[in-house]
């Protein structure tokens, strides 16, 4: 079983007091030797890349203010640019490129994009909540351009992938599920959104506190019927490790332990479904130990060992019942 991974730590990438930070991946960073996986070069998007997601006129626009009148703010999130954010960006698209063409090629049976700037809120014309360009997007067109027919990205950021869902509104070819706490940035993401594309674009919004047993019968009774219905020839799962119960901008409810878990899940669901074919992209999580935890809990799934680094960080506070949320969004579906 062989693992890469990318990583892009856009160490310009950088705005005072901003909780997406290089940072984030500083205690990440040298524990990477442990696992068992390789490291594969990166190199940057091309425009062409780029623009199987985002209209060019974006691209262009962004290029001209990070160069010209960056540092700066350009949304409200806030999201935020530098004189280097724009190369930065085409690094980290091309970091999930690298994993996706390794997988499609047989040059390793998985892979890891541990890179910034996120993507998942990116929209086809516009750079919002921390996010320049939609990497996972980006990721799966190039897969369909490689001649896959079907592809899924299954989302477990704790905020809604809003990017991703507009970028695959109308592509039949692409299963979309997004499982986020409700009530948040970006304020998307309701069981009803998408009415045209049932069984093709699910939405799990959460209530506060959702932890480890929440999420393990969701994985259950909805990414696995999804999966089962779908049939994607490849998964991308967009995890963000900011729902830890104690992220500091979320307040969802999971754990290190059961991060792992939900990486052991997707695991199996490509396994049995994909033969394999899955990449991890990361997104959000801004407490350097839970992204350092979590994503050593998605090596260890990816390599099919058991968790390597016991964290003692189980989720302190009551979850709530979920059972009605989730099986409201099984009958939308028609997966009962």
């Amino acid at each position: 079983m062989t693992t890469d991974y990318t990583l892009v730590t856009s160490p310009n990438h950088v705005y005072p007091d901003h909780p997406e930070r290089p940072g984030r991946l500083e205690i990440l960073q040298p524990r990477l030797k442990n696992y068992d996986a390789e490291l594969s070069d990166t190199k940057p998007a091309s425009p062409d890349e780029i623009s199987l997601v985002h209209d060019p006129k974006l691209v262009s626009t962004l290029e001209r203010i990070c160069r010209e009148e960056a540092p700066g703010i350009i949304d409200y999130a806030p999201t935020y640019v530098t004189q280097s954010s724009f190369e930065d960006a085409l690094l980290a698209a091309g970091g999930v490129i690298t994993c996706t063409r390794a997988v499609i090629n047989g040059d390793a049976d998985n892979a890891f994009a541990i890179v910034r700037p996120p993507g998942h809120h990116a929209e086809p014309d516009r750079a919002m909540g921390f996010c320049i360009f939609n990497n996972v997007a980006i990721g799966a067109r190039v897969a369909l351009e490689a001649g896959l027919e079907r592809v899924m990205v299954i989302d477990y950021d704790a905020h809604h992938g809003n990017g991703t869902q507009a970028a695959f509104m109308q592509e039949e070819r692409v299963g979309f599920l997004s499982a986020h706490q409700w009530g948040i940035y970006p304020g998307t993401g309701w069981i009803e959104d998408a009415p045209h594309a049932r069984q093709r674009i699910i939405n799990v919004p959460l209530p506060a506190r959702a932890g480890d047993k929440v999420y393990e019968q969701v994985a259950d009774s909805i990414f696995k019927p999804f999966v089962e219905s779908f049939k994607p020839q490849m998964l991308f799962i967009s995890v963000g490790f900011d729902a830890h119960w104690n992220d500091p901008i979320t307040m969802l409810g999971l754990s290190s332990a059961g991060y792992f878990t939900l990486a052991q899940k997707v695991v199996a669901l490509a396994d049995q479904y994909c033969d394999g074919k899955i990449v991890f992209v990361l997104e959000g999580g801004y407490d350097p130990m839970n992204v350092a935890n979590g994503a050593g809990g998605v090596f260890d799934a990816l390599s099919r060992h058991e968790l390597s680094q016991e964290a003692d960080d189980a989720n302190p506070y009551k979850e709530p019942d979920c059972e009605s949320r989730i099986e409201e969004i099984r009958k939308l579906h028609s997966f009962s």
